[in-house]
C-alpha cells in the first residue's frame, strides 16, 4: 500500500542524484589535477576541489538517507507522515544551506568564508570532511533533529518494526554524534581523537544501521521472504556492526600520541570489522534464493545485490589490508587508504541509495511496480559501468599506493614524496579514466528514469 505522505521523498532523491553528479564532476577535476597540477587554477585550487568533493558526498548520501526514511516510515508504520509539511520545509532549508556552503567554498577563500560565517564565535572549521561554516553545521543539526521529530512522531502513533526502529537509531545516532563536530579542542590529539567519533562513527557505526534498515526493507518488498526472517538477520549483522564498529575506532588512533593500548583494541576489533560485512553478503543472497515473488524490478534488485558484495570487497576486505597496526605503520595516509575509501563508500552507501531510489522513485512516479523493461536495461548498464569502473579506481590506488608504500616508506633508499608521485603517475592516469567511465555510469542512471515504454506490473 502507497501512502500519500511518501511523495515527500521524491524531491530528496532527486537532489541526492543532481549533488552525486556533482560530487563526481569533481572527482574527475581533482583526478586531472593529480597529473596535471595547474588544471583550472586558480580558480578551483586542489584543496577547494577536494572540500567540495568530499562535502558533496556527505550531503548527497544525507538527501539519500532522507528520503529513504521518508518512503519507508510511513510504509512500515502503517500511518501517514506526522508532518510532511514539515518534511518539504526542511528539505529547501537543507537544500539551500548545502548550494550556498558549496558555493561559498568556490567563491571566496576558506579564511574569509570562515570570518564572514562568524567562526571566530564558535570556532568549528579547517577539519577535513568537517569543514562547513559554523552557521551550516548549525543548520544540519536543526534539520537532523526536524526529521527526528517528524519519523520519531510518526513511529510512536504507527505500527513499530523492527527495520524502522533500527532506522530510527541510525538516525539518531547520525545527529548525536555529529556534535563532536562542534567541539574543537586546542590540543591536537584531543582534537583528532574527538574528530573520529563524528568521521568513524558514523560510516563504520550508525550508518551502517541505516545502510541494514534499507536494504532489509527492499528485500522485504521485492523477494515477499517472511519479515520474521529479514528482522532476525538484520539484528545479528547489527549487533555485530556496533560491536566492532564502536572499538574499532581504535584503528584511527595508532599514531596520534594515544596511549599504546588502542593499537591493540584497535587492531583486534577492526579486523572483526569484516565479519558484519560478510553476514550481510549472505543474508541478501539468501534471501532472493527464497524468494516468494519475482519481483519486475530487476535493476533495484541488482543494486540490493550488488550493495553487500562490494562493501563486503571495500570495506571489509581492503579495510582490512590495511588495519592492522604493524602493516598500517607503513600504509598509514597512503593511497591504499584512498582505494579502501571509494570502494568502501560506493559499496556501503552509494549503492544502497541508488538502490531504494531505484525501487521507489517508480513507484513515486506513479508506476505500478517499475519502469518499463527498455529503461531498466538502461538502468543495469549504469550499474555495471560504475560498479565495473568504481572497481578498477580501487585496483590502480591501490597499485598507486603499494608503490607509494615501498618507494616512500620501506625501501632501503627512500625517496621524496613528490618524487613518487611522478613515478606512479600512470596509475593516476588509468584512475582518471576509469572515473570518467564512472561519470558516464551515472549519466546513464539518470538517463534510465526518461527512457519510455510499457510499464511492469506485478504478476
Amino acid at each position: 500500500m502507497q501512502y500519500k505522505s511518501q511523495a515527500v521523498a521524491k524531491p530528496y532523491f532527486i537532489a541526492a542524484i543532481a549533488l552525486f553528479i556533482g560530487q563526481i564532476v569533481f572527482g574527475a577535476i581533482l583526478g586531472l589535477q593529480y597529473v596535471v597540477g595547474d588544471f583550472l587554477f586558480p580558480e578551483i585550487p586542489f584543496n577547494v576541489a577536494r572540500m567540495v568533493h568530499t562535502n558533496l558526498l556527505i550531503i548527497w548520501l544525507l538527501f539519500g538517507f532522507m528520503g529513504a526514511a521518508y518512503y519507508m516510515v510511513p510504509e512500515e508504520t502503517e500511518t501517514e507522515l506526522y508532518s510532511p509539511k514539515l518534511a518539504i520545509i526542511l528539505f529547501w532549508v537543507f537544500l539551500a544551506a548545502s548550494v550556498l556552503t558549496i558555493i561559498g567554498y568556490l567563491a571566496v577563500p576558506y579564511a574569509t568564508l570562515a570570518e564572514m560565517t562568524g567562526n571566530d564565535l564558535l570556532p568549528t572549521m579547517g577539519r577535513e570532511f568537517l569543514e562547513q561554516p559554523t552557521i551550516t553545521k548549525i543548520g544540519i543539526v536543526i534539520v537532523c533533529l526536524g526529521l527526528l521529530f517528524n519519523i520519531s512522531m510518526t513511529a510512536l502513533k504507527g505500527r513499530k518494526t523492527a527495520i524502522i526502529m533500527v532506522m530510527i537509531l541510525g538516525l539518531w545516532g547520525l545527529a548525536l554524534f555529529f556534535l563532536f563536530a562542534f567541539y574543537n579542542p586546542v590540543n591536537l590529539v584531543l582534537d583528532k581523537y574527538f574528530w573520529w567519533w563524528v568521521v568513524h562513527m558514523w560510516v563504520e557505526g550508525v550508518w551502517e544501521l541505516i545502510l541494514g534498515s534499507i536494504l532489509a526493507f527492499v528485500l522485504i518488498k521485492m523477494t515477499g521472504v517472511d519479515r520474521e526472517i529479514i528482522e532476525k538477520w538484520l539484528y545479528v549483522i547489527i549487533a555485530m556492526a556496533l560491536i566492532s564498529g564502536i572499538i574499532g575506532t581504535g584503528h584511527h588512533y595508532f599514531w596520534i600520541g594515544t596511549p599504546d593500548y588502542w593499537q591493540w583494541w584497535g587492531s583486534i576489533f577492526s579486523a572483526i570489522e569484516p565479519i558484519p560485512f560478510f553476514m550481510m553478503v549472505i543474508f541478501a543472497f539468501n534471501m532472493v534464493n527464497k524468494r516468494k515473488r519475482d519481483h519486475p524490478n530487476k535493476a533495484a534488485m541488482l543494486w540490493a545485490i550488488g550493495t553487500p558484495v562490494m562493501a563486503f570487497l571495500g570495506a571489509g576486505v581492503w579495510g582490512f589490508m590495511h588495519t592492522l597496526a604493524p602493516v598500517n605503520y607503513f600504509t598509514h595516509g597512503s593511497q591504499i587508504t584512498a582505494a579502501h575509501g571509494h570502494m568502501a563508500f560506493y559499496g556501503a552507501y552509494v549503492m544502497v541509495v541508488l538502490a531504494i531510489i531505484s525501487y521507489a522513485m517508480p513507484i513515486l512516479r506513479g508506476r505500478a511496480a517499475a519502469n518499463s523493461r527498455k529503461s531498466q536495461v538502461v538502468e543495469m548498464w549504469s550499474f555495471w559501468l560504475m560498479t565495473v569502473s568504481m572497481v578498477f579506481i580501487t585496483l590502480f590506488l591501490t597499485g598507486a599506493g603499494i608503490l607509494q608504500v615501498w618507494l616512500q616508506r620501506i625501501s632501503e633508499a627512500p625517496m621524496g614524496f613528490m618524487v613518487v608521485q611522478d613515478k606512479i603517475a600512470i596509475f593516476y592516469w588509468m584512475r582518471e579514466v576509469a572515473g570518467i567511465i564512472f561519470l558516464l555510469g551515472l549519466i546513464l542512471y539518470v538517463i534510465s528514469f526518461f527512457v519510455g515504454g510499457e510499464e511492469e506490473t506485478i504478476s
